[in-house]
């Protein structure tokens, strides 16, 4: 537990980093993580309990929606118990889909379904922001597609406001890499299933970018993510 210590530290200094900058948590918010199971969103509301530097408080809750009912995997039965062993607040919803929705959905349309049934929790638990899990590695994939199916340049935003205001999306893992969240929940002894991977996993576009970013050593990745964010958050 002392290596998983120490990774807490350093991850939380670059949570506050970017806490600072983008002033994404301030006195007085109600903040909903939207926690699917994996290891990202796991990570996020285990350094947001833990504390980041503020002046003034916050609250934290979790929020888990669960596609069960409309045929797809459970993504983590084991949340509830962690939850509690947490000491958050939490509600579970059940993904809702209109009764024409085709199944199973295609990634757009379960993105769209699962962020209408997290905003909606939120309201419920009077949050002002939610949370998501989206660390620089995302960032940097979604430039990447972006300039390739859009022709241009964009990327994660790591405040955004939607609903005029009534909610603030906030990425505080945003200057965060992926490998090291995934030592730290190694280091945690957090153990993902792969019955929990969505099932169109595979055929995800943005899966193809990782993989082909994976393709280039550790240090062009480094150089290729700085650049994606930089040249993204300048346009």
């Amino acid at each position: 537990m002392a290596d998983a210590a120490k990774l807490a530290r350093n991850l939380l200094k670059a949570v506050n980093r970017a806490v600072r900058e983008f002033k994404l948590i301030e006195d007085g918010d109600r903040i909903a993580v939207g926690v699917s199971g994996g290891k990202d969103s796991r990570v996020l509301l285990d350094l947001l309990v833990r504390g980041v530097d503020i002046p003034g408080t916050y609250e934290v809750v979790a929020v888990h929606i669960d596609g069960a009912g409309v045929g797809l995997p459970a993504l983590d039965p084991s949340l509830v118990p962690w939850f509690r062993e947490v000491g958050v607040e939490y509600e579970i919803a059940p993904l809702e889909v209109p009764e024409d929705e085709l199944l199973p959905m295609d990634c757009f349309r379960c993105s769209w379904n699962r962020r209408k049934a997290l905003f909606f929790a939120a309201d419920r638990m009077g949050c002002n922001k939610v949370a998501f899990g989206h660390h620089a590695d995302d960032a940097a994939v979604t430039t990447l597609m972006s300039l390739m199916y859009k022709g241009k340049l964009e990327t994660m935003e790591p405040s955004l406001d939607f609903f005029s205001g009534r909610f603030t999306v906030i990425r505080p893992l945003i200057y965060v890499t992926e490998g090291v969240i995934a030592r730290y929940a190694r280091a945690r002894g957090w153990v993902f299933s792969p019955e929990q991977a969505c099932p169109r996993e595979a055929d995800a576009r943005r899966v193809h970018f990782e993989q082909f970013l994976a393709t280039f050593s550790a240090k062009e990745r480094a150089q290729f993510r700085a650049n994606l964010w930089r040249v993204g958050r300048n346009l």
